[in-house]
């Protein structure tokens, strides 16, 4: 398989690939040095030589980056080959420890002089090359604990998804759509009440008309969310970021935060100092959103919703 025509996208299979061309030299080296070892032994072998008192298989599983099931197979196998034997924690008799057993033992010692002549010839082959491959894997492998590949394709496909969303400003035509999602997600978690009502059932009069503004996320011609900044008329905010809905079919895709980003800017744009909102708990992903957004828990405000138990703001500006 051509690697480089496919591209990184291709890094397991590669990467799988030269595991398999490594491991098969791995066991003629054995052969060589007369090492009754199997590669994948190896792990659990060197960890085992450098213990007087012997691993758990959970310990083992955990130092080496193997499952425990993965670990149990190879412990049976080296059992058999009678390089390891399962005896009591001195310590704690309710615990059982793999230790080499005296063959075991002798292998170890016997191993040394093959664990020099490969080092060698890894580093000799490592200073060849323009990218040292150890050290490119430990980076790779800070990176992945930091977020893993999963997360980072899941990151992209928002990042893609949301390229072709257009933000655009409410029309009379939107108000079907506008009280449909936010009906969808409240009746899902909660109950419709009486302010609710008011401004689904009068986006112009109640929120438009009084100063609020009202944004919709539109992709190929379908509105797949909502969001309002509603006026508020005390001397702590000046607007309140509600109403915010997103279609079940399109969630995932980074449209609520292009949406609470872009009434943000909105709100800057209209000289907007402090935003307020409300929320509850059980939401854990809105929640989660508008912290990335930048507000803050805060309490005491007076709400007018039965379902609210958290209330954040966002500063502006100082």
């Amino acid at each position: 398989m051509d690697f480089d025509k496919i591209g990184e996208m291709a890094l397991g299979s590669r990467l799988r690939a030269l595991s398999n061309k490594v491991t098969e030299d791995a066991q003629r080296i054995y052969e060589l040095y007369d090492i009754g070892l199997k590669p994948k032994w190896f792990p659990v072998f060197y960890l085992l030589s450098n213990e007087d008192k012997g691993k758990s298989i959970t310990a083992i599983a955990n130092e080496i980056g193997h499952s425990h099931p993965s670990v149990i197979k190879i412990v049976r196998e080296m059992s058999r080959a009678e390089l390891v034997s399962e005896q009591k924690d001195k310590s704690d008799g309710r615990k059982n420890n793999i230790a080499l057993t005296p063959k075991g033992m002798e292998l170890s010692t016997k191993i040394q002089q093959q664990y020099v002549d490969v080092e060698n010839a890894i580093k000799s082959a490592l200073n060849r090359t323009k990218h040292n491959i150890w050290q490119a894997i430990q980076e790779f492998e800070y990176l992945l604990d930091e977020k893993s590949l999963f997360n980072r394709v899941v990151e992209q496909r928002k990042n893609r998804e949301s390229s072709n969303i257009a933000i655009l400003d409410y029309l009379p035509e939107h108000h079907q759509v506008f009280k449909r999602l936010n009906e969808e997600w409240i009746n899902t978690f909660f109950k419709l009440e009486d302010a609710d009502r008011k401004a689904l059932d009068d986006p112009q009069g109640y929120i438009l008309d009084k100063g609020g503004i009202i944004l919709v996320a539109v992709q190929d011609r379908r509105v797949l969310g909502v969001c309002a900044l509603l006026k508020m008329q005390d001397d702590i905010y000046d607007y309140e970021l509600a109403k915010m809905a997103v279609s079940p079919r399109a969630r995932g895709k980074g449209i609520g935060y292009v949406l609470g980003a872009s009434i943000i800017e909105r709100a800057k744009s209209l000289g907007a100092s402090k935003l307020y909102l409300e929320s509850n708990t059980i939401l854990k992903p809105a929640i989660a959103l508008y912290g990335k957004l930048g507000f803050q828990k805060i309490a005491g405000h007076h709400t007018p919703y039965e379902r609210c138990n958290i209330q954040m703001e966002l500063k502006l500006r100082e």
